[in-house]
């Protein structure tokens, strides 16, 4: 098949809804915006509203994508006037076309499938995780039921899968041979990293200090980095090193959160950073001793190679996908070994420490990974996907008319 004579749609659902609730893009968001920054030029955008699947034209698909990707100066106005034009004509999907999914939206909801069907569409889904079934404790309430409905839509309906890593298409190969289901045509592409600006000559706090980078929740640990910080003030007082938390508050992180607001020995020595822009990030890395990573389970962990390709040390869990992506650069730690955090962190609060000059040593010349990598392998994938028998690629109701001027 060639791609550029197919209709590739992206459903854009999950973004629009959450650029009109004013919400800031987590990971999740940023691989469905670098997907529609590369497709774009040859994509309609597919929002979701009130059970209709709607196809927007290509001049109002190029504005809702240019709204989300931060372009227009009036992106909410922009994206319901286009939406709303494409609801009143009720226009349908063009049949055979492939279908970007990128952020789970609508997965968990058993009628999607029935949508898909109906559309006659082939689904590209891409898959971030499995940890709210490789690892429940750490996810709300009722997220494993969900999840579990992604896996099911994906695994009956994908016409192809994308995973992040292949520790994630390890975990969904397992996952589709316990429940008796096959596993669609799959590519492991590595997500890219945009680079940061370069950081401000001089450091937000005052040296030395450490970053962790993520939303608050259980699984990423913060209660162990929190723990080891009230013994780093209790004996070593103002001269202990720093610990700036950037990422806002998340779910089931009760007990860090009681720390962070009642525990007076860590009030002068951590930091909550809820929002960061990317030049702040870039400044709060540059001048930080080392990322710490402390995380129980990750589908890949793009804040580690934000920190190595800044140059920055990074102390992490001793996860699969850490390796993958990360191979020996890392100072690698069991997430529940206290001491081990304890003492590492001690060494690292010391600039010319051996074994943090030894991980800056092995960090000169890294290359990170790149979305033109990303995408170099993600379309030479699309390229091998076959066309279903008797799928005819014909537009839509509407196609090709702009009502959204």
């Amino acid at each position: 098949m060639r791609l550029a004579e197919d209709v590739l749609l992206i459903d854009v659902t999950r973004l629009a809804a959450r650029l009109l609730e004013g919400k800031h893009p987590t990971g999740v968001d940023r691989v469905s915006l670098a997907y529609i920054d590369h497709f774009r030029p040859r994509a309609r955008a597919v929002v979701r509203h009130w059970g209709r699947w709607m196809q927007l034209s290509q001049g109002a698909s190029q504005r809702v994508f240019a709204a989300l990707l931060g372009e227009d100066p009036q992106p909410k106005s922009t994206l319901r006037r286009c939406v709303a034009a494409a609801y009143v004509l009720r226009w349908g999907l063009t049949p055979g076309a492939l279908l970007f999914n990128t952020g789970h939206s609508g997965l968990d909801d058993p009628r999607y499938a029935q949508r898909v069907h109906h559309h006659k569409v082939r689904p590209v889904y891409f898959l971030h995780d499995l940890i709210p079934l490789t690892h429940p404790e750490y996810c709300r309430a009722g997220e494993v039921d969900k999840h579990r409905q992604r896996l099911q839509t994906l695994l009956r309906t994908g016409h192809g899968v994308i995973a992040n890593s292949q520790a994630t298409m390890d975990d969904l190969i397992a996952y589709a041979e316990a429940a008796a289901l096959p596993v669609p045509e799959r590519v492991v592409a590595h997500l890219g990293l945009s680079p940061l600006p370069d950081p401000l000559p001089l450091p937000p706090v005052e040296p030395p200090y450490f970053v962790a980078l993520g939303t608050i929740e259980a699984r990423k640990n913060h209660l162990l980095l929190l723990q080891v910080w009230r013994v780093l003030a209790e004996r070593l007082g103002a001269a202990a090193p720093k610990l700036i938390i950037i990422g806002q508050r998340g779910w089931e992180c009760e007990q860090v959160v009681d720390l962070l607001e009642r525990c007076e020995a860590l009030h002068a020595v951590v930091q909550e950073v809820p929002r960061c822009d990317d030049a702040e990030l870039a400044t709060w890395l540059g001048h930080a001793q080392a990322l710490l990573f402390p995380s129980f389970a990750e589908g890949y962990g793009l804040p580690l190679i934000e920190a190595l390709a800044a140059g920055v040390p990074v102390i992490a869990s001793d996860l699969p996908a850490f390796r993958e992506v990360a191979g020996d650069l890392p100072l690698y730690l069991d997430p529940i070994d206290g001491l081990g955090w304890l003492d590492a962190i001690l060494a690292f609060a010391q600039t010319q420490h051996p074994a943090r000059q030894t991980q800056l040593d092995r960090l000169r010349g890294y290359v990170p990974p790149s979305w033109a990598q990303h995408f170099g392998r993600v379309d030479a994938w699309l390229h091998g996907l076959d066309r279903p028998a008797g799928a005819e690629q014909r537009p839509v109701a509407g196609d090709g008319i702009d009502l959204a001027r």
